[in-house]
């Protein structure tokens, strides 16, 4: 009787565990492991190939080390390429970012996800599609949270879906040796990600996690009723009747919200609008483009990254651009910063700019 019950536990433990990894099974648990003495500054990123976003992660400064690897899926008997591939362990290919805090924020490294990917839609980023290529960002301590959730809601409002699964880490297990650095083995493999975006986050300056936006009390009691019509209402101001539109002071312009730099005198030319033109930002991710259809119009609306302040309009083909392209900008969204005062607000990092 002893043996008999002793086999009949042996089974119960084999079948229990095979419904458990069974990746055939519509109802699966997950294996969670305990993160609890996982470094503060590690985030976990889902972005459809890990090769590419591997690549990305490591390109920027203040990243110490990107591993790819299988997250959130069924357990650890599935966490391989062929069991993955099968689109059934829900298994996410994902990269263990860690991250100098000193260096580099995770906003900074949130917000360059975001620009590489297209957080509209489900298991699919480039012409990969499946499961394992769903979108995610994976947690795993209250602080990254926190700082997760607030990039996510200001992602969110920009756009009419929203498809990034955003959690915390259940479990991550190392992917095999030849995917570790695969682009960097292999320069000419194949990345979803272009690489003119690769290189262009080895060399921004400009750290989003230094312009964090305020609360909604602090941006009312701080703006005027106009700059709060324009940035937190998508309003319009008149054209040259606002203070900047014939400006061309040396110096930069800056987020009215955040003080977040956005745009050079350097670029500022006379278009003949009546509202300040640019012919691009300082830096490209500066600034977040979405597609506008109000009032029965096709056009790209400007927004500020950190702050998600409306700032104007882009614009192509304007003859008086020296690259065809027209920022065209509220003066209500903008703080200027003169040349001579950039080193004592905090600026100085950007007096290469006039060089």
């Amino acid at each position: 009787m002893k043996k008999v019950f002793v086999a009949f536990i042996l089974s119960l433990a084999i079948s229990m565990a095979f419904v458990a990894c069974n990746p055939d099974k519509e109802k699966k648990e997950i294996e969670k492991m305990d993160f609890s003495h996982e470094k503060e500054g590690v985030i976990y990123l889902a972005g459809g190939c890990f090769w590419g976003t591997e690549l990305l992660m490591q390109s920027m400064n203040g990243v110490i080390d990107v591993k790819s690897g299988y997250a959130n899926g069924t357990c650890r008997e599935d966490a391989n390429y062929k069991s993955v591939c099968t689109g059934k362990t829900g298994f996410r290919e994902t990269v263990r970012v860690e991250y100098d805090p000193e260096k580099i924020s995770l906003d900074a490294i949130l917000l360059a996800y975001f620009y590489v990917i297209d957080p509209t839609v489900r298991n699919r980023q480039g012409n990969d599609v499946g499961t394992q290529y769903q979108t995610g960002i994976y947690y795993t301590n209250d602080k990254a949270k926190e700082t997760v959730e607030r990039i996510a809601e200001i992602e969110k409002s920009r756009r009419k879906k929203f498809e990034v699964e955003i959690s915390p880490l259940y479990n991550f297990y190392m992917a095999e040796e030849y995917h570790q650095d695969y682009l960097i083995k292999n320069p000419k493999g194949y990345c979803h990600i272009p690489r003119t975006e690769i290189e262009l986050f080895s060399k921004l300056k400009i750290d989003p996690g230094d312009y964090t936006k305020p609360s909604t009390e602090v941006i009312r009691e701080k703006l005027t009723d106009e700059q709060y019509r324009v940035t937190q209402q998508n309003g319009t101001e008149r054209p040259f009747r606002n203070e900047f539109w014939n400006k061309f002071e040396k110096g930069i312009y800056v987020d009215i919200v955040t003080g977040e730099p956005l745009f050079s005198s350097t670029d500022k030319f006379e278009s003949g609008c009546g509202w300040p033109a640019f012919s691009k930002p300082i830096e490209a991710p500066a600034v977040v483009e979405v597609e506008d259809n109000s009032y029965g119009m096709h056009r790209t609306e400007v927004r500020s990254r950190a702050g998600n302040s409306h700032l104007g309009h882009v614009f192509k083909g304007d003859p008086e651009s020296p690259n065809d392209i027209r920022y065209c900008i509220n003066s209500a969204a903008l703080r200027f910063v003169p040349y001579g005062k950039m080193e004592q607000e905090g600026y100085g990092y950007l007096l290469y700019l006039f060089e």
